[in-house]
């Protein structure tokens, strides 16, 4: 009898179109959102997260199939699309929405996976995707595709090992106590912290090759998904200016600051 073969891994990493880190947020005149006027860029937790990807396929060489990248957005989420290709994705598909839609939430996006993984002829074994997005800063979204799909989940991943043979990950995360070292089977989700890597930058041939590369459109409506917000912004406002601190000479001074404040000392 000969042996089965071992199943080749297919990796999914969603991406997202956000206001570059660098830019300084203000908050729009209706006071229901921030201005998108500005410059925008990959989420940098997705970016740590297509880099693991390529640098699997690096360390696995052939045992990785394809290297997928997806995201949900306007016709210009196709730039996101491109820079992950030029890091060294094989194929994007792109969720286009208008310009005027709202910004999905994690719900949606994670039914949009779903729907995404579910189309996908040889399958998705891995996940991989940023911990959270740094516009919502919700990270909901890997631990809701997982429970979804009813994968294992491991989030907050800062070193990742997989075993294609085994179809197994072993996953050290970031917790509270220190670092937690988990086992888990394929299929799975992994959310990426920022110890995980250091993203690389594209060279100018690979972004040219990335021009190449194909990108596929969709649509909610072809995916069967309703992305329409479920939850209502009331108001955005930004927060309070600082007031400047002063300078005590002693510390009889400092109670008697702390005593005109407000702030009394508490019982043991």
């Amino acid at each position: 009898m000969r042996p089965s073969a071992v199943r080749l891994l297919n990796i999914l990493v969603p991406v997202k179109r956000t206001v570059d880190y660098a830019v300084k947020i203000r908050v729009n005149p209706d006071q229901k959102g921030v201005d998108l006027n500005v410059k925008h860029s990959m989420n940098p937790f997705d970016e740590i997260a297509v880099e693991e990807a390529v640098r699997l396929r690096e360390k696995l060489k052939d045992e990785v199939k394809s290297i997928k990248v997806v995201t949900i957005g306007p016709p210009k989420a196709a730039e996101t699309l491109r820079t992950a290709l030029a890091m060294g994705a094989d194929s994007g598909i792109h969720i286009e929405v208008p310009d005027s839609a709202p910004a999905p939430e994690p719900l949606g996006v994670a039914k949009a996976l779903r729907a995404v993984i579910q189309r996908e002829k040889d399958g998705v074994d891995l996940v991989i995707m940023g911990k959270q997005a740094i516009d919502d800063d919700a990270g909901q979204t890997g631990q809701m595709l997982a429970g979804l799909m009813d994968w294992a989940q491991a989030t907050f991943a800062s070193k990742l090992v997989v075993d294609p043979k085994a179809k197994e990950a072993q996953v050290t995360r970031e917790i509270d106590g220190g670092l937690e070292e988990l086992k888990c089977r394929l299929p799975l989700v992994v959310t990426t912290d920022l110890r995980l890597n250091e993203p690389r930058y594209a060279s100018l041939p690979n972004i040219m090759k990335a021009k190449k590369k194909p990108i596929q459109k969709l649509t909610p409506a072809e995916l069967e998904v309703d992305l329409a917000p479920i939850l209502e912004t009331v108001k955005v406002s930004e927060p309070p200016k600082r007031v400047g601190g002063g300078k005590v000479e002693n510390v009889d001074q400092l109670i008697a600051k702390l005593k005109e404040a407000g702030i009394t000392p508490v019982k043991s």
